[in-house]
């Protein structure tokens, strides 16, 4: 069901805490799906560039890869919105993950065969399309699980979800790896747990807000005509399209980083428990908003966050051994998610439900599809120069953006233009 301002269920938990948001069955049903299907999702994330950069030791192809995993949400976002609002939402929400499945199964025999590059890329990419077209509709739907006053404690924990497995996934692999597991089997593993979230999807009713959409083409550009017409909103999308471009190609190029800073082999066990303690870093700090900050503004965490996100970033560059990785990692990771998930709280908080699905993809849009971008531009000038000056200008980028999206100082300008 959508739960209106006047149907509250009552609970005796703070608002907006995680502990509130778990109280909903239904919530806690897909949120469950959701966690087992995406630890193998991470599984594949932490695998497959490994692999990329195993075979071909080249930061481009996995920078490559990586958008063709992310690539689609940027090209195909907007018009999986409109699909999504036009179309059966539930049977949407089985069809997606389904083909991902077939996919995933797909690419863990090609990986087996040996396949080239190419045809690994159209593999990856093929996941990529069906979980673009799929994202708007899931994200705009699963929030309407629980009421507007709990939304804050539902987006923490799907920060900590996405986070718990980004721990998880690295260590099954790195387990893996140490019993001689291959990459086809961890890949094959992946699109068996996409049974899950079906599974979760098909025992629940989905909520559904369409939105009244425009005619002809304005339908393409409704949802930035809808963000432009309120600051907030354009603010903090503009702010995570430039940290994801600028800040964040160490995501996608973490392998590639590890090779060439640290000297740490990319399909090593060493790299999937660097690639865990920064999952677990992120892990508490989406966990922190929706907890030890849930009374807190979060207009006042992005500030901090961005700073000292751009702290351990550059410190992360100028690192030279696996020891002091792990620590710093951590801290990477914990700064990164507490930023991501007040940003995503403060924006899903200035949306009417039926406005989600439209909104939603230009979120997705920036957080996620432009950091493929950023792959494929700083991907060859880390193989050229080195990650040291490339994560050095992320950070100033980070810093630049700690002053540019403080609402709150954007809000108290804007008062002051308005009373003069």
């Amino acid at each position: 069901m959508t739960y209106t301002d006047s149907e509250a269920p009552p609970h005796s938990f703070t608002p907006g805490s995680i502990r509130a948001a778990w109280s909903y069955r239904a919530f806690r049903t897909v949120w469950t799906g959701q966690a087992l299907s995406q630890t193998g999702t991470w599984m594949q994330n932490v695998a497959l560039p490994a692999y990329v950069q195993w075979r071909w030791h080249s930061g481009t192809l996995v920078g490559a890869m990586v958008f063709a995993q992310l690539g689609p949400l940027l090209l195909l976002s907007i018009p999986g919105s409109i699909l999504a609002n036009k179309a059966p939402r539930k049977p949407w929400l089985l069809i997606m993950p389904t083909v991902q499945m077939f996919t995933a199964i797909g690419l863990a025999w090609f990986v087996h065969a040996n396949a080239g590059f190419g045809v690994l890329f159209a593999a990856t990419a093929a996941m990529g399309t069906a979980n673009a077209l799929n994202a708007p509709a899931f994200q705009s739907s699963i929030p309407m699980l629980v009421h507007r006053r709990d939304l804050a404690g539902a987006i923490s924990l799907n920060t900590a979800q996405l986070n718990g497995t980004r721990v998880l996934g690295p260590l099954i692999v790195g387990l893996m790896t140490l019993l001689h597991v291959t990459v086809s089997q961890m890949l094959l593993i992946n699109g068996v747990t996409f049974l899950f979230v079906v599974a979760a999807i098909a025992r629940i009713d989905i909520p559904v807000a369409r939105a009244q959409m425009d005619a002809g083409w304005r339908q393409l550009t409704q949802g930035i005509r809808i963000a432009r017409s309120r600051p907030t909103l354009s603010r903090l999308l503009l702010s995570m399209t430039i940290f994801s471009l600028l800040s964040l190609p160490f995501v996608g190029l973490f392998p590639t980083i590890a090779e060439k800073a640290m000297n740490m082999q990319s399909r090593s066990p060493a790299y999937s428990w660097l690639y865990a303690a920064f999952g677990f870093g992120a892990l508490l700090g989406g966990l922190s908003v929706g907890s030890v900050f849930a009374r807190i503004d979060k207009r006042r965490i992005i500030p901090p966050a961005f700073i000292g996100f751009a702290v351990f970033l550059f410190l992360f560059g100028q690192l030279r051994s696996a020891p002091l990785s792990y620590p710093v990692g951590f801290a990477l990771g914990m700064f990164y998610f507490m930023l991501a998930t007040a940003m995503n709280t403060e924006f899903q908080q200035h949306m009417e439900h039926s406005e989600r699905v439209l909104l939603m993809a230009l979120w997705f849009m920036a957080f996620g599809g432009m950091v493929p971008i950023g792959n494929i531009v700083f991907g060859p000038i880390m193989d050229h120069i080195g990650p040291r000056w490339v994560l050095a200008a992320g950070a100033l980028a980070s810093l630049a953006l700690a002053w540019w999206c403080d609402l709150l100082r954007m809000e108290r300008r804007g008062a002051q233009r308005a009373t003069s």
